[in-house]
């Protein structure tokens, strides 16, 4: 079993527990059509968009919350194609019920879709806290978004890990002090899985994180003898 001192697992939600792509793409051409805005190619949108939250990404275009809205109700119309990943279910299962860990979830994305995601693959009683783009004054990769997720937790940061397939959530997780495992290919993190499911396959899971732990308040502590 985990010990004491690792209490929570965050979780990032699109590219890590479910697969929203193709449907946030679709909604933000049609607001880009909308608004005579030039159109982008998935590629070009996974680029630049894909991981900054919707406000961010439309302040770029000059854009601002009425833009939002259209893009939000039509994505939240095209939920048949988002698809539930692989395992995630499981994972978020074993990681309360086996590992006794506390699990959140903080995401870039608006809450309206988020509640409408969680409700539609019945994960909402999996979390017990849930961050959204709508949560926070700035989304990820500033650190708030984590930090709020922490404290509604009642754990540090440092006894948290987040598991995402972002910079941007590596970006967020390291300014927060959050070990990052970062999933897919291409991920950034301080550890890297291809797939969720080898979240537990870590070298042991357990093992690295409570040694992950210790290694920090070495350092620190090493540190603060220095200083």
């Amino acid at each position: 079993m985990i010990r004491s001192e690792l209490e929570a697992v965050l979780f990032d939600l699109d590219g890590v527990l479910i697969d929203s792509f193709e449907s946030w793409y679709q909604a933000f051409s049609s607001m880009l059509r909308a608004y005579n805005k030039p159109e982008m190619s998935r590629e070009t949108f996974r680029a630049r968009c894909w991981g900054p939250d919707l406000r961010h990404n439309l302040s770029t275009l000059q854009l601002g919350e009425d833009a939002a809205w259209f893009c939000v109700r039509e994505q939240q119309q095209l939920i048949g194609l988002v698809e539930l990943m692989p395992h995630a279910e499981v994972v978020l299962r074993r990681t309360q019920e086996e590992y006794r860990l506390k699990v959140g979830l903080v995401t870039n994305t608006p809450r309206a879709n988020v509640k409408k995601i969680l409700e539609h693959f019945h994960l909402t009683g999996h979390f017990d806290a849930v961050l959204t783009g709508d949560d926070v004054e700035r989304g990820k990769p500033d650190a708030e978004i984590v930090l709020k997720a922490c404290e509604q937790l009642a754990v540090r940061p440092e006894h948290a890990i987040l598991v995402g397939d972002t910079r941007t959530d590596f970006q967020a997780g390291r300014a927060a002090s959050c070990l990052v495992i970062g999933v897919g290919l291409g991920s950034a993190g301080d550890l890297h899985i291809e797939r969720l499911e080898e979240l537990f396959t870590l070298e042991p899971f357990a093992s690295f994180l409570t040694n992950y732990v210790s290694s920090r308040r070495e350092r620190k502590s090493y540190a603060e003898k220095r200083a």
